[in-house]
């Protein structure tokens, strides 16, 4: 694993290199509806924080996203549906869509363990193919905290009627902490008012796709 690289291509004075000592799936990760989708990464030395690399704090249980919060994903996926990987490391920002009009995009097949975002009746930006396991991040005063892990969306990455769709890392707090013991993350409570993202517990049938981001 990279940590701190800008560019696929080319010299990343910056970058940290780690191999994985271990890595645990979530036992209940369900490959046709993509609920649960989420694993965690032993690396196989730590790490030493430079103004390259940095730590996130992690949305804590109970953790509200309102419709419209900024969120910002980042990533190597492609810049369209059918197009090369980027080279450069790409970021938007796409605001939250709360779970009922998520949920409505995707006829119901939207779970409490996932979080929405994305310009739903406009498009243009989102997550693509090749930005899976990516992060999406919420600012709350200076502090960066991860709401989401890029899951799936549509076909067409940039289609307005479906935002992308993130597993929910509030959801995940206990399990996380289960396996890093004495050391846990830094968990954060996420504030916000407006519309309530807060979720739903409708059974999902299989989405459309699995893609992940498509960035600016």
């Amino acid at each position: 694993m990279y940590f701190g690289r800008r560019s696929q291509s080319g010299q990343n004075p910056n970058e940290i290199f780690r191999k994985a000592s271990q890595i645990i799936n979530h036992p209940n990760y369900n490959s046709v509806t993509f609920d649960f989708d989420i694993a965690l990464v032993q690396l196989s030395s730590s790490l030493d924080f430079t103004n390259y690399v940095k730590p996130v704090c992690l949305a804590a249980a109970g953790s509200v996203f309102a419709g419209g919060t900024e969120t910002w994903v980042t990533g190597f996926g492609t810049l369209q549906s059918g197009g090369r990987p980027a080279d450069t490391l790409q970021e938007v920002m796409i605001p939250i869509v709360n779970n009922i009009n998520c949920s409505e995009a995707y006829s119901g097949i939207i779970t409490s363990n996932m979080i929405c975002a994305g310009l739903l009746n406009v498009g243009g930006k989102s997550a693509c193919h090749g930005d899976s396991g990516g992060p999406a991040v919420n600012t709350n005063g200076s502090r960066w905290i991860q709401s989401g892990i890029v899951n799936f969306g549509s076909e067409r990455c940039d289609d307005p009627k479906y935002p992308s769709v993130f597993a929910r890392v509030s959801q995940f707090q206990d399990w996380i902490e289960s396996f890093t013991g004495n050391n846990p993350p830094g968990f954060v409570q996420f504030p916000s008012n407006g519309l309530s993202s807060s979720p739903i517990t409708d059974t999902p049938p299989r989405p459309p796709s699995f893609i992940s981001a498509q960035l600016d």
